[in-house]
């Protein structure tokens, strides 16, 4: 009785004399991992079901050793996108290349532990408690399951969002050496609080980091260009209302509500789209369309570099 699929079945007579050890004398798989099993006091075999066809002359051996046999548990294959079995040609294949590829270990853990298995309730978030507390072998499902790298993702950001900054801050100093980013002993909870939301991997974290702690990290994108084009001469124009408004906040009042309302006068005062207003900026910040709100931003980039990155950007 498989713990995974129920009662399996074979005939007698396909299990045939069967070869367990070499001429030299060592043993054949089937009896090296019988014999260790049973050394170790082995009560559960977890393996893959690419080794259900070995089980019937393990089974004999055991019994022909005087042993009975453990708790067999035969689990899904993980295959790729393409319906293959999982191989290199997939991608990374050590936990350190997932590592630099931004992905934390608790997303991760919780990725591999739905591949075949479910808690119900269809809940994708499940923490090492709740996997230890809930998971049991009748749960695994018994077909093949898919490592879909963007999936794994989308969960790494998940964990990105709900992690507290604190917890985040050694990966990012990491990722920003790699970059080559200094950030010269500034405090960085405020800025990775503010993108972590937006990010799906640590790099793309560090990467919206560096842009808002380093000048040289600005790269005008398509978006950017694509709205400066449509919004003509408005964006300048803009762009400059802005930056008088934005000049006359002294650095000790340069936070987001003070931003905010001033920014929400200019829309008023000069009868402009708040949208028209706030997007010059982020992309005079940023280089882009998407960020966080943008008071949010002009705070964590600070007073200096945004005015600087606005008056840049007017030329």
């Amino acid at each position: 009785m498989d713990a995974v699929h129920g009662r399996i079945s074979w005939q007698g007579r396909d299990l045939d004399d069967f070869i367990i050890l070499r001429s030299d004398g060592s043993a054949i798989y089937n009896l090296a991992v019988v014999s260790d099993d049973i050394a170790m006091e082995i009560t559960h075999v977890i393996r893959g079901d690419d080794h259900i066809s070995n089980t019937p002359k393990q089974i004999a051996l055991y019994r022909a050793l005087g042993k009975e046999p453990p708790i067999f548990a035969h689990v899904p294959m993980i295959l790729g996108t393409d319906g293959k079995k999982l191989s290199k040609r997939h991608g990374a294949t050590a936990v350190g290349d997932y590592q630099d590829m931004g992905i934390l270990p608790a997303a991760m853990r919780n990725f591999l532990a739905l591949l075949g298995w479910s808690p119900g309730q269809d809940q994708e978030i499940v923490t090492e408690a709740e996997m230890i507390e809930r998971f049991a072998l009748e749960d695994i499902q018994k077909k093949a399951a898919v490592f879909d790298p963007a999936k794994l993702e989308w969960m790494n950001g998940q964990y990105l969002s709900n992690f507290p900054a604190e917890e985040l801050l050694a990966p990012v100093e990491r990722q920003l050496g790699i970059l080559g980013v200094a950030h010269d002993g500034r405090d960085l909870l405020p800025v990775i609080t503010a993108v972590k939301t937006r990010a799906r991997t640590i790099t793309h974290l560090a990467e919206q980091v560096a842009s808002r702690i380093d000048d040289s990290r600005v790269v005008r994108d398509e978006k950017g260009n694509a709205l400066e084009a449509k919004m003509g001469e408005r964006f300048a124009t803009s762009l400059r209302l802005c930056q008088e408004a934005l000049v006359a906040i002294a650095a000790e009042a340069w936070h987001a509500e003070s931003l905010e309302a001033a920014l929400k006068a200019v829309a008023e005062t000069h009868a402009l789209k708040l949208g028209d207003v706030m997007q010059p900026v982020r992309v005079a910040l940023t280089g882009g369309t998407v960020s966080e709100p943008v008071p949010e931003l002009l705070a964590v980039v600070g007073r200096d570099a945004s005015l600087a990155r606005i008056a840049r950007t007017i030329g």
